[in-house]
């Protein structure tokens, strides 16, 4: 039997003990991993180990393939009702609303994002995120279809079967629970892997899942790296779809190992390089507050980030003037500080990665306005960073840096920025900001992404769908949408009177 981790919190904003599970979990039971090793969780506030948990392998992806398939056949599948299922989710969601603040200290113990936001913002999504889900278990519906009166034809939306999904480390909680979400409210059986770098968060969501009464083997959780865990579930023969957050190169090799093996279902969330617009007529108030945002939340660490910021000519040095103070104003420091903005990067080696590119912009010649140093002498602390003068062949601009750091471009013609900012592999999201909504929506359609926001950033709702264009991925997850990905239709015909002669 693995062993159970005791955290103690003594924190301005949480004081508590939180027990968690530090094995696989897997057909209902918390267990060793095949092997007996373990994987250090560091604390990227000071690089140092929080605990170990039990490292997977690939047998322990075969025995949680078996047990998810043994309950999709038997107690999970088509033999849970729809009402059954939407009854277990919500008493899931109300177990999450219970330990809310435990999940938000946990998020922000692993991951480093402050606990403010992690409570206010990943929790709460996370759990309207399962209710939601809740409420689609049984309406997951078919349709008649016209023919001739002489035959009934029907479509059913059947479970696609045991899938496997793989979530990042920046919202581990809540891309856990947009991935179970539609796939339990579906009648899916689950095999999940969380990011080595923050698995604490889903750890104890697994003992939560086994407190609402989820069927054993309906959810399984294996614990382990990319490229041993998941490639195993990626190259598994006997799961049916997989579901990846990530890096667009690992979405790469996952679709691949998909293909090679038995062609199995993909969507895919990667990458972004995302643009906010701001024309000479926004609110510049409001568009400096909701482009630093845009960038600076959750460290910059978000796919979505719009890390390419374009000013119009009119309005950039006013722009730029207040962006910059904003931009100095946030407080850099520890995550469990009420009055701390932004937190640790996750790991030394995103922390190495951003300070790369930024050593990059440097040598490629573009000018730093602020920031580009590291904060404080242990942990992955790294200032908000603006750079400006830069040329659109630069690494900064082309390539996702996945931290605190933007460009700054200065613009003058309508068509020529929408085409500046479709100049880019990626196409997730984009942010426009202007009082003329001809011109705002005008913009908001010529973009190539997946998401445009309209004086805002960074918004998402669970009842909203959320994917890319170009290589920011396959599919859209939230919302209606993402029951598409679990599901099979079947078209049935009965043949009511026609003979053959």
């Amino acid at each position: 039997m693995p062993e159970n981790y005791v955290h103690k919190f003594d924190t301005p904003v949480f004081k508590g003990e939180v027990t968690i599970p530090l094995g696989l979990y897997i057909d209902g039971k918390f267990v060793d991993g095949s092997n007996g090793t373990y994987i250090d969780v560091i604390n990227p506030t000071n690089g140092k180990l929080i605990t170990k948990i039990c490292e997977g392998t690939p047998k322990d992806v075969d025995i949680a393939v078996a047990a998810a398939q043994k309950a999709f056949d038997t107690t999970w599948g088509l033999n849970a009702t729809g009402v059954q299922r939407a009854r277990l989710l919500q008493k899931l969601a109300d177990l999450m609303e219970e330990n809310a603040d435990k999940l938000a200290a946990l998020e922000a113990l692993d991951n480093g994002k402050t606990f403010k936001w992690a409570r206010t913002t990943d929790i709460d999504h996370s759990i309207r995120c399962i209710r939601y889900y809740s409420g689609w278990a049984d309406k997951v519906l078919g349709q008649t279809i016209e023919t001739s009166e002489a035959k009934l034809v029907y479509t059913r939306h059947e479970p696609i079967g045991v899938v496997g999904q793989i979530i990042p480390w920046n919202f581990p909680l809540q891309m856990m629970a947009w991935k179970i979400g539609p796939a339990l409210a579906t009648g899916c059986s689950v095999v999940l892997k969380p990011s080595e770098f923050t698995p604490l968060s889903a750890l104890f969501m697994a003992s939560l899942i086994d407190q609402a009464g989820f069927p054993p083997g309906s959810f399984n959780l294996v614990n382990g790296y990319g490229g041993t865990v998941g490639q195993a579930i990626a190259e598994h023969k006997a799961i049916e779809k997989i579901a990846f957050t990530g890096s667009t190169l690992v979405g790469r090799k996952i679709m691949e190992a998909a293909a090679k093996s038995n062609l199995k279902k993909v969507t895919l969330e990667l990458g972004g390089k995302s643009p906010s617009i701001v024309f000479d007529d926004a609110d510049l108030d409001q568009a400096v507050q909701w482009a630093a945002f845009g960038i600076y939340y959750n460290h910059g660490q978000c796919c979505c980030a719009g890390s390419r910021i374009f000013v119009h000519e009119k309005v950039y040095d006013e722009f730029m003037r207040r962006f910059i103070e904003h931009t100095k104003s946030l407080k850099v420091g520890d995550p469990f500080d009420p009055d701390v903005y932004q937190g640790p990067q996750v790991s030394q080696q995103q922390y190495d990665r951003i300070m790369g590119y930024i050593k990059s912009g440097k040598e490629d010649g573009a000018k730093i306005l602020y920031g580009g140093e590291r904060v404080g002498q242990e942990g992955y602390f790294i200032q908000p960073t603006v750079f400006t003068e830069v040329k659109p062949n630069m690494k900064i601009v082309q390539e996702e840096i996945f931290g605190p750091v933007c460009v700054v471009i200065k613009f003058k013609d309508d068509d020529d920025i929408v085409a500046q900012a479709n100049d880019s592999i990626y196409g997730l999201a984009a942010s426009v900001f202007s009082q003329n909504v001809t011109r705002a929506l005008s913009t908001a359609h010529k973009l190539r992404a997946g998401t445009v926001w309209v004086n805002t950033a960074n918004m998402l709702y669970p009842q909203v769908p959320f994917g890319g264009y170009k290589q920011s991925g396959i599919g859209r997850e939230l919302g209606e949408y993402a029951l598409a990905n679990y599901t099979a239709v079947k078209a049935v015909q009965v043949n009511l009177h026609l003979s053959l002669s």
